[in-house]
């Protein structure tokens, strides 16, 4: 695990126990029980219409350990309206609030505007943080391989599952391939930006899409910033591509969105 990872693991367990605190888990999974059903991810990634396509999932994403904030006029609403409007298929939302500036508070509001499925990005360590995403509205869940050993992925992973939700599997380590393929996973996502030294490799994506079974979706993250990057995942048979920052620095995100997908 990179320093970086190991300091927002740290930091995210003691922010765990104090959510536990604050409201206990089984308040949580009244809320979660009462929110409305999960609307289905992986198929609005590999729906028919999609299909040779590649689908995005742009990300609603305020600030970054590495860049600090991405964009000032910052809103969670706004951003994802002009999502939803302009052709993405779905929404990640960062919720992580010491190292990313994000929140619950932003996916709470983001589900009761948009009917788009949304993704919780964070760092889960924990079914409470599951749960805590059920009952904000989300209607999948990221869990990263590198800040999780392959007991608890595949824990967390069938909790998602359980619950109905879709569980995106990242890695960056190609070793940690047999541990995300252990869970069955239906999405995996690769993360192109090495988490040690935060180089990116696009081709990262594609020599780890090798790997996986054909059965297997698959989001290429991080490093997508032109219509180029996603025509290179497209040739190469991605099935989406979770886009972030160069949206969010975008004077106009409806027509950033369109001309990234070629619409």
């Amino acid at each position: 695990m990179s320093s970086i990872l190991e300091k927002i693991v740290h930091h995210k367990l003691a922010e765990i126990d104090k959510a536990k605190l604050d409201k206990p888990i089984q308040e949580l999974k009244a809320s979660a029980r009462d929110a409305p059903p999960p609307l289905d991810f992986l198929a609005a990634l590999t729906s028919h219409e999609q299909v040779g396509r590649v689908s995005l999932i742009a990300e609603v994403k305020k600030a970054s350990p590495s860049k600090g904030v991405i964009r000032d006029d910052f809103d969670a609403i706004e951003i994802a309206l002009a999502y939803a409007e302009n052709g993405a298929s779905c929404i990640s939302v960062l919720t992580d609030e010491n190292f990313f500036q994000g929140s619950l508070d932003h996916l709470e509001k983001i589900r009761r505007a948009v009917d788009k499925p949304l993704l919780r990005k964070d760092f889960i360590l924990d079914e409470y943080q599951v749960w805590e995403a059920r009952a904000a509205g989300a209607d999948a869940v990221l869990l990263i391989a590198e800040c999780l050993d392959a007991k608890q992925m595949k824990r967390l992973y069938q909790q998602i599952t359980g619950l109905e939700m879709t569980a995106l599997v990242e890695l960056y380590d190609a070793k940690n391939i047999e541990a995300v393929l252990d869970c069955d996973p239906k999405l995996v996502g690769v993360n192109n930006r090495d988490l040690n030294t935060f180089d990116i490799d696009l081709n990262h994506s594609i020599r780890v899409k090798q790997e996986l079974p054909p059965t297997i979706s698959m989001v290429s993250e991080s490093g997508i910033f032109t219509r180029q990057d996603v025509l290179l995942m497209e040739q190469n048979g991605v099935d989406a591509v979770l886009v972030g920052e160069s949206l969010m620095r975008s004077e106009d995100i409806g027509s950033a969105v369109r001309e990234l997908m070629g619409i």
